[in-house]
């Protein structure tokens, strides 16, 4: 799928909870000028799907993804609406059926190794290791010692003092969520370029760990 090749290549996906109408664009454009490849939005938002067209209308170059999708009627609703991907924080079948119906990137989230080995066999592109902060990054590359064949996205108090030790313990992509954009916090044009700001901060860490041997090294793991 070239949307699931998209959303590795975007490696930072920050996550995007309690935005509305208003402040959407304002957002997508802070974190788009930044550097940021690919986005969130939560399903639970209110007017999720019309948040979801605004942002695929305006940026041509930003993937934007549904996130907390619980069920299939829900992943089937986000779907129609545009989404690129979809992500939930649990294993649901229909879920995964319905993503896969429609040809979607699904990214479902487990913690326990049978949890992770029961969504790759039901199709999930990748596994999204949530809460990821409870567990640590070595839990990851523990993980990844018998299951090399799950590719995941580490999500839950990752940020840009802890990121790159996701990486290296070889996750494919992180999902950053308050540690980046708060909602409530984004209000006048200073707020935005203040997000801009910390959005490039994020891809520029990463940009110089990936000229590291070290960063290279932990997505050969």
């Amino acid at each position: 799928m070239a949307n699931l090749l998209k959303v590795q290549e975007a490696k930072i996906i920050p996550v995007i909870r309690k935005a509305n109408q208003n402040n959407i664009l304002p957002i997508a454009q802070a974190l788009y000028e930044g550097g940021i490849k690919a986005i969130e939005i939560t399903a639970e938002t209110p007017e999720v799907e019309t948040l979801i067209r605004k942002v695929r209308d305006r940026f041509d170059g930003l993937l934007v993804g549904a996130g907390t999708v619980l069920d299939g009627e829900t992943a089937r609703v986000v779907i129609m609406a545009g989404a690129h991907f979809i992500v939930s924080p649990t294993v649901n079948p229909n879920t995964i059926k319905v993503a896969k119906r429609y040809g979607v990137p699904c990214i479902i989230g487990a913690l326990t190794p049978t949890e992770m080995v029961t969504a790759y066999e039901s199709g999930a592109d990748m596994v999204k290791v949530f809460p990821a902060d409870t567990m640590g990054a070595r839990y990851i590359k523990n993980i990844l010692g018998p299951l090399p064949q799950i590719e995941i996205m580490a999500t839950g108090g990752i940020d840009k003092e802890n990121m790159l030790d996701y990486f290296q313990a070889g996750a494919k992509v992180v999902g950053i969520g308050s540690q980046l954009v708060q909602c409530d916090h984004l209000t006048s044009e200073d707020d935005f370029n203040s997000l801009k700001e910390l959005a490039s901060q994020y891809v520029e860490k990463l940009r110089g760990a990936n000229h590291t041997s070290l960063f290279e090294s932990g997505f050969r793991k």
